[in-house]
């Protein structure tokens, strides 16, 4: 066969998805990630783009950071700016759930295209290292006495650790309506709150914290999980009679409008990078569970997740 017929059957065969990953030019990625840099999502992007060119699927990883609204502003931005894009990928999770259920935008998740569940997480409660409380009972105690005193710091309106807080007050018998939550657009803001002693108490994954427990800056006091985390000598809520548990997981969407066939491909990629190494020291570095769902499972646990997170919600008072 001749080199230029061998080449445009090449092109072809690689346009119709026909390929193996190996055999296709790798995209320039572009990671649309909803949040300010410092936190979780910042975190999951930028470790999953690594591992995208460690399996070697792509060959470049542009980021765009865009906080706001639980993640809302990022969509809305990604929504209408990468339509049958199949070079783009959005991070999301629990949190863009929370805060689609609770500020109610003008786009929907379901004009995204569904690509896969990546990581688990547990939320920590923090104290500041000079915090007169000492325990989640110090907090549990001065939040029953008077609920407003105590301001909660942790991720926009929605997240996982203000539906924590507000189940927290809802066991103890404090009215959820009560509590002081102080929302912030980024991690990195709400490290500089709980530092400052802006907040009462902190809340958010461990690997947030992480650096400022181990210098002695953050007091931990209370992990979301049923079961102490591995290598974490953090209590859970329960173990401290308070009946609340709650995870945190984290996934990626792609464009809206792009055709099955390019889902397949993006969907493909993803995988391929939770397999490399670099995505494993990710994993333990930030204490991440691997909670890898992809396809028409994943569908469904998203849409299940909206219906028992409103329900959750409602219980609490947030909605």
């Amino acid at each position: 066969m001749r080199r230029d017929t061998f080449l445009k059957t090449l092109a072809a065969l690689a346009a119709a998805g026909a390929l193996p990953l190996t055999a296709r030019a790798a995209p320039n990625l572009k990671m649309m990630i909803p949040a300010n840099p410092g936190g979780g999502w910042d975190t999951t992007g930028r470790a999953l783009g690594k591992a995208l060119q460690e399996a070697k699927v792509v060959d470049s990883v542009s980021y765009d950071n865009k906080g706001g609204a639980a993640g809302a502003l990022g969509l809305a931005q990604f929504v209408n700016a990468s339509k049958g894009d199949p070079n783009a990928l959005m991070v999301m999770g629990a949190v863009m759930l929370g805060g689609l259920i609770t500020g109610k935008p003008p786009v929907s998740l379901s004009q995204a295209t569904p690509i896969a569940r990546m990581t688990s997480e547990y939320n920590v409660f923090v104290l500041p290292a000079n915090s007169p409380f000492k325990s989640m009972a110090d907090v549990v105690a001065q939040l029953k006495k008077d609920p407003g005193s105590v301001k909660w710091g942790g991720g926009s309106r929605g997240s996982t650790e203000h539906i924590a807080a507000a189940m927290i007050a809802r066991d103890v018998g404090v009215d959820p309506a009560k509590i002081n939550y102080v929302a912030f657009r980024g991690g990195g803001e709400a490290v500089a709150a709980i530092l400052g002693g802006n907040v009462t108490v902190g809340g958010s994954g461990y690997s947030e914290f992480a650096e400022h427990i181990n210098a002695g800056k953050m007091r931990p006091i209370a992990v979301t999980s049923a079961t102490r985390l591995k290598g974490v000598n953090v209590p859970t809520l329960k173990e401290q009679g308070i009946n609340v548990e709650i995870g945190n997981w984290r996934g990626v969407y792609g464009a809206p409008g792009i055709t099955d066939a390019q889902r397949k491909q993006l969907t493909d990629m993803v995988l391929a990078a939770l397999k490399t190494r670099s995505w494993q020291e990710s994993l333990e570095k930030n204490s991440w569970t691997p909670a890898v769902l992809s396809g028409p499972a994943f569908d469904k646990f998203v849409d299940d997740e909206l219906a028992s997170l409103r329900a959750t919600m409602v219980k609490a008072g947030m909605v």
